[in-house]
């Protein structure tokens, strides 16, 4: 379940002023307007939501339910399928219903490429947002010998868009539901690619037109994304929309992202990379980890993203040593240990560390900590306060009772 909203700090992207001494440490984040998908809230100060995608295909009704669930089950708050079709899109109400009757109502976007007027006006029934791609919507045929865009024919396509963007807004508008504007570096526009290159003025560019025309029919619950492969475009398109939405008075929501990241470890490095550069910076709404792998490996990045910045407190934060010639026990298989015994907890601050020179002041903010005395020797303590010493086969054990103790243990 949602918690509540943080309260948000206004904070202006293109020169932010210096944190007062209060807030050093904790991340301002900028303010956005609350978008409401489902019973889902992004922006407007809620927590920083976490979206996943299933690859089921959507005519699989049974198979699209199975892993639409079994992402919600562990920590995926809104789901993302495509519709490449208009079977597709009718197949979301079955998968609507069948949620509704078997499990809960969870979040739901459709995904709309490709001249999808037609298809996204379909799926906006049985969905609680859809998201377009601004260079695949409205299908603009190149041409091998062009050198420019004339004013003329960016303000035909421009008009094109708009007329095919209309009913989808309205209805959208009428059913209270949202919109993700979602950019792509790959896939801009020609036209976009013609006059600004491809940049990550293009990727934003190519938004704020779609922004306008959902103004123009006072259309408003827009969440904006500008995903790029590469890091250094995708941070520098999203630091370069927040700093264009705050001159023109815009508050909407970002989806963060890298895409097509890649798999294994690299592939959460790089999403690392991308998505914590912007967050530490106080923007970003909502984040998708997008791997070459199942879904489900996308959700533990996510979560573990948002707690090592301290915008979500989801499971045990672990503070350990890297271990020296001073250790006196194994360092490596003690927090093993330690982990496997508690990492079903939630809210806690856990310290492993393997020595007393350094243990109680680099744990000094852990609720619990794990302290290598003398040899064979552990020194238990609650906060910065020393609880008792025990036998170090032992240890794991009587920090559990410590836990007990407190009240604070729950069972696996």
């Amino acid at each position: 379940m949602q918690t509540a909203p943080i309260e948000p700090i206004d904070r202006q992207q293109s020169a932010p002023a210096a944190a007062p001494l209060e807030n050093l440490g904790t991340i301002q984040r900028r303010k956005t307007r609350p978008v409401k998908v489902g019973n889902v809230t992004i922006g407007g100060g809620y927590p920083v939501v976490v979206q996943s995608m299933i690859n089921e295909d959507t005519l699989d009704i049974d198979g699209a339910v199975a892993g639409i669930r079994r992402l919600h089950e562990i920590g995926c708050e809104i789901m993302r399928v495509t519709v490449p079709s208009m079977a597709h899109a009718r197949a979301l109400a079955e998968i609507r219903t069948k949620l509704q009757r078997t499990y809960v109502n969870v979040p739901l976007v459709a995904d709309v490429h490709h001249n999808g007027m037609k298809i996204a006006l379909e799926v906006a029934k049985h969905v609680d947002k859809v998201r377009i791609n601004p260079g695949l919507y409205v299908f603009e045929k190149p041409k091998d010998d062009r050198t420019e865009y004339t004013q003329a024919e960016f303000d035909e396509i421009g008009d094109k868009i708009r007329e095919t963007l209309k009913p989808l807004v309205l209805s959208l508008k009428e059913q209270g539901k949202a919109m993700r504007i979602g950019v792509n570096h790959g896939s801009l526009a020609e036209r976009m690619l013609f006059t600004y290159g491809d940049t990550p003025q293009g990727m934003v560019e190519s938004a704020l037109e779609f922004i306008r025309i959902c103004e123009e029919l006072d259309f408003r619950n827009l969440v904006i994304s500008l995903k790029a492969s590469r890091v250094p475009v995708m941070i520098a398109a999203y630091q370069l929309m927040a700093r264009r939405m705050d001159q023109l008075g815009m508050d909407y929501p970002l989806h963060l992202g890298v895409t097509e990241a890649g798999d294994g470890e690299y592939g959460r490095i790089k999403s690392t990379a991308g998505i914590a550069t912007l967050l530490a910076q106080g923007i970003g709404d909502t984040i998708r980890v997008s791997l070459t792998e199942a879904p489900e490996k996308e959700i533990p990045v996510c979560y573990g993203i948002l707690q090592a910045l301290g915008l979500r407190k989801t499971m045990v934060e672990y503070v350990a040593c890297p271990s020296c010639g001073r250790t006196l026990f194994n360092l490596e298989e003690v927090l093993h240990k330690v982990r496997s015994a508690t990492a079903h907890l939630t809210g806690l601050d856990i310290a492993v560390m393997g020595c007393i020179v350094n243990g109680p002041g680099e744990m000094a903010d852990a609720d619990y900590g794990y302290v290598g005395k003398t040899p064979g020797v552990i020194s238990l303590y609650r906060g910065k306060e020393e609880i008792k010493r025990v036998p170090e086969e032992d240890g794991v054990a009587e920090l559990i009772a410590l836990i007990k103790d407190d009240d604070r243990w729950v069972e696996p």
